[in-house]
């Protein structure tokens, strides 16, 4: 079941309207799933807590996907939605006796309604209430969470339907991905005036989590926080305690959380607002933008891949750092060398949404990257419910660049340029974008125009 948006109607239903219809469409493609794979119940644990080796630390839980699509619940270990076809879904939730952690609230909102709910004091209290065969269930989790004998099997073709199906959100979804997109946006303004204000990489990430009022934990992903030359490191994590000596350039990869549901967000910034830096930052800004109003209905996202390739060739050019004509530059591999990751992913519950490459709910079959171009994430032809991200990025890596010279393409790059730009590392620039009927709704941009 594909979902349209109405972006006539955004936010003019209540939540609590939403999440009915929402669940709805999870327990009809849920009775799918389970007729494509035979079984009679679906069993889907929360997930439970990992302790460190030779220690008793835990690890920070991260709730099973696939548990949290049908609930807002995302600090609940040891709980279990049952879902028979025909019968009001179960949810075991977890409630344990407890003086040495905080203990969670009794379920309560305007979705606990739509469940029959047991509270449960011991994990393995949930055997009593699971179906009783646990061969006729499809139990979907990881390794750690098996109870007895439902042992997470994770049968594929109830994993291929419900994943290709997660592609398309429901209304309710992008109501949740809105807010996590306006919590994002909020920090990331908070990171760029710290920035701005001389701030080191560490005390930006801290501004960042203040802002969003997230910490490590809640954040979707590690934020990516790197100043001048480390922008140039596509995953940075490192995070310098101390300012360095000049700040000539940002680049901010972070989102946020909201029940369940993710935004992805990069922005890159010039400390000097009127230098070459900054010029090149507004040309792939306003490249990034064209991206982004690809995204419609029956356009194929490995063509966007291909094209954004092309886009960023003719900045390459403008810009006096290739000395070839753009469809060269591709055709050769010289754009790969300044953008070498694919230009983006589907995002929801994950943000790296799953099934990217999935040719269909059935069979396992993928859809082929394009050649040459490993590290694309998504490979469907959009429709109408799908979120993706949109990421160009140009940086100046001194691996990929001798790359090009071991390869006999030097001549086709202009290396005084490019020892001009390098101390600034790199641009990123990624926005959330839902394919409608229509026009794209961009989540990042109304976000940031929402916020003046």
């Amino acid at each position: 079941m594909n979902v349209a948006t109405a972006p006539a109607s955004r936010n003019a239903v209540p939540l609590a309207t939403l999440y009915a219809q929402h669940l709805q469409v999870v327990r009809d493609r849920a009775d799918a799933a389970l007729q494509r794979g035979g079984y009679d119940h679906l069993v889907v644990p929360s997930g439970t807590s990992h302790y460190q080796l030779f220690d008793d630390r835990d690890y920070p839980y991260a709730v099973n996907p696939q548990f949290k699509h049908w609930a807002p619940l995302t600090r609940n270990p040891g709980s279990w939605v049952i879902h028979t076809p025909g019968q009001r879904t179960k949810l075991l939730y977890l409630q344990p006796f407890d003086y040495w952690h905080a203990v969670p609230q009794a379920p309560s909102g305007h979705w606990a309604e739509h469940f029959d709910i047991v509270v449960i004091r011991k994990p393995d209290e949930a055997l009593q209430h699971l179906p009783r065969d646990a061969a006729r269930c499809a139990i979907l989790g990881e390794p750690l969470s098996a109870l007895g004998a439902f042992v997470p099997n994770n049968p594929q073709a109830v994993v291929d339907y419900l994943e290709y199906h997660r592609a398309f959100k429901t209304p309710y979804e992008l109501a949740l991905m809105r807010q996590a997109s306006r919590i994002g946006v909020r920090a990331h303004r908070a990171a760029e005036r710290a920035f701005r204000a001389g701030a080191s990489e560490f005390g930006i990430h801290l501004v960042y989590c203040q802002a969003a009022m997230q910490d490590a934990n809640d954040l979707p992903y590690n934020n990516i926080v790197a100043l001048n030359e480390h922008a140039a490191i596509l995953h940075y994590h490192d995070r310098d305690r101390l300012p360095p000596a000049q700040s000539r350039s940002f680049l901010i990869d972070a989102g946020a959380s909201h029940l369940g549901y993710a935004s992805d967000i990069t922005r890159t910034y010039a400390q000097d607002t009127s230098g070459d830096f900054q010029a090149l930052v507004d040309a792939m800004d306003a490249a990034q933008q064209a991206m982004c109003a690809q995204v419609r209905a029956g356009f194929d996202y490995r063509q966007l891949h291909l094209d954004a390739h092309l886009a960023i060739a003719r900045i390459l050019r403008d810009f006096d750092l290739i000395n070839v004509a753009p469809d060269v530059a591709v055709e050769t591999g010289v754009s790969s060398a300044f953008f070498p990751h694919g230009i983006g992913h589907g995002i929801g519950l994950q943000v790296h949404e799953v099934a990217g490459f999935a040719a269909a709910d059935q069979g396992g079959g993928t859809i082929a990257k394009p050649t040459g171009h490993p590290y694309l994430r998504l490979t469907r032809v959009l429709e109408p419910g799908m979120v993706v991200t949109i990421e160009p990025g140009l940086y100046f890596i001194d691996m990929l660049l001798d790359e090009l010279k071991d390869k006999g393409l030097g001549p086709s790059v202009n290396w005084d340029r490019v020892a001009q730009l390098r101390p600034y590392g790199g641009i990123r620039i990624e926005d959330d974008v839902v394919c409608t009927d229509d026009a794209p709704e961009n989540l990042t941009r109304d976000a940031f125009a929402a916020l003046g």
